[in-house]
């Protein structure tokens, strides 16, 4: 079939893995139209520049272990545009009874590839540290889909979870790890521990397999916002919301603000409790798997300051605060640390994080109110009285996907049913992967099967 025969490709959602199908479908000259609700493109990923800082109201970087964003950034000719993060500055607190510790040099989310940093550290207790000493003689067993928190705990301890796989998960998924599966939250070591059964032997074992000195973040030196700016230029953009989709004769027809887009493929490239209202009408079952996929919200907030003025402490690349120790901020960048490139010498940029599973409210909050929770917390954990020169809120509703229990056996369901449905295919972050990378596979992934040709 000529690619002139093949109709119309909606594809529903502009973030990224929409945008990352568009990309390859126009390459293949397949007639394609994204339907996106929000005034512009680029879903959560959104950079401004303030006081000629670089500003990211969404996520700041990608890890560089996947290799699908800087597979995409090279061919749009980006790749002279990436940095990595300063690794070699790299130290992130942990707050603990209002004292800032530092995250013991090593760990692997849970797992100390280190011995001495973690038998050093103040941050966990002997009894802690004893455990996990013993945790090197478990044997190898494999145990059906549970939360990360009966994992964390039957391996390492009420503590650990409390003082390093909370805080470290709140920052990625904003979830709750009595919740969230370990299977699909952390499947390297729910392997591990079928493999090997101690998860610190395996990390010891591995360690020297390692990547050297490769750097763990990578972003584009004037934001992540270059990244879906170029793949916007010139895409074919539909302003609007969805409401459904139906079959058709030839394919399908979506109803977008009340009139009818008739297409031959549909991308589903939103949320899955967007694509659970829109498949309603094709498949009731598929559409109440999909809404079994619950999402939380987030919010970040910006405040710029003058580096002779900043009378506060300085933390690295910044701080976590545990569900026990927190009041409303979850975590703090230190985003002149982190990152090059992002404002002048003379200025420090701090970004504060609200919202997840345990504080949905924070969203329903005024940009004054949240700019003065930032505040306040920033004074009673580092000291910060100065005032900001800038400030920028940004809120995410109902963004992060939650990789719950069950999660696994819920997507090869979904996957069976969509394929059900010739045409129709489904990507973005509620799935496999919520970072950047897992983002653009799924939407290449989803243009391959529209225009049948393999990238590889």
């Amino acid at each position: 079939m000529s690619s002139n025969s093949r109709g119309l490709t909606v594809i529903i959602g502009g973030g990224i893995s929409g945008l990352a199908a568009a990309h390859d479908l126009a390459r293949s000259g397949i007639n394609y139209t994204i339907v996106e609700k929000r005034p512009r493109l680029g879903g959560v990923i959104e950079t401004q520049r303030l006081d000629g800082c670089v500003l990211e109201g969404g996520p700041d970087s990608f890890i560089s272990q996947k290799p699908e964003a800087l597979a995409l950034i090279d061919e749009l000719g980006l790749g002279g545009e990436v940095i990595g993060s300063n690794d070699q500055t790299r130290i992130t607190y942990i707050l603990r009874h209002l004292g800032l510790v530092r995250l013991p040099e090593g760990v692997q989310m849970i797992v100390p590839s280190r011995i001495w940093p973690m038998v050093t550290t103040p941050l966990l207790g002997w009894g802690t540290k004893l455990r996990m000493a013993l945790e090197m003689l478990r044997q190898p067993r494999r145990h059906q889909d549970r939360s990360v928190a009966d994992f964390v705990i039957d391996h390492f301890g009420h503590e650990t979870l409390d003082y390093l796989a909370e805080p470290l998960l709140a920052g990625v998924y904003g979830g709750d790890p009595t919740e969230l599966s370990v299977v699909s939250v952390l499947p390297r070591f729910a392997e591990m521990e079928a493999k090997h059964g101690s998860l610190v032997r395996a990390v010891l074992k591995n360690r020297q397999r390692s990547s050297g000195g490769a750097t763990l973040f990578r972003t584009l030196a004037g934001g992540l916002g270059m990244l879906v700016d170029k793949l916007g230029e010139g895409a074919c953009f539909h302003r609007g919301e969805a409401q459904t989709i139906e079959r058709d004769a030839d394919g399908f027809r979506v109803r977008v603000d009340g009139d009818w887009m008739r297409a031959q493929q549909v991308i589903l490239a939103c949320p899955a409790w967007c694509a659970s209202a829109l498949v309603s009408a094709l498949d009731p079952v598929l559409s109440a798997r999909l809404a079994e996929i619950p999402y939380t919200s987030s919010a970040t907030v910006s405040l710029g300051y003058r580096a002779s003025e900043f009378d506060g402490r300085r933390a690295g690349h910044g701080l976590l605060i545990p569900k026990k120790e927190r009041r409303r901020m979850a975590a703090c960048t230190f985003v002149t640390e982190k990152f090059a490139h992002r404002a002048p010498a003379d200025r420090v940029v701090l970004r504060c994080f609200f919202g997840g599973a345990a504080d949905e409210a924070a969203l329903n909050e005024s940009d004054e109110s949240m700019v003065e929770m930032a505040r306040d917390e920033l004074q009673r954990i580092l000291g910060l009285t100065a005032t900001p020169l800038f400030r920028w809120v940004s809120r995410w509703p109902r963004s992060m996907a939650q990789y719950t229990v069950g999660h696994a056996d819920r997507w090869k369901e979904i996957q069976s049913r969509a394929a059900a449905i010739p045409g129709l295919y489904l990507a973005g972050n509620g799935y496999t992967g919520i970072g950047i990378p897992d983002c653009i596979r799924m939407g290449r992934q989803a243009a391959e099967a529209v225009t049948g040709k393999s990238r590889r």
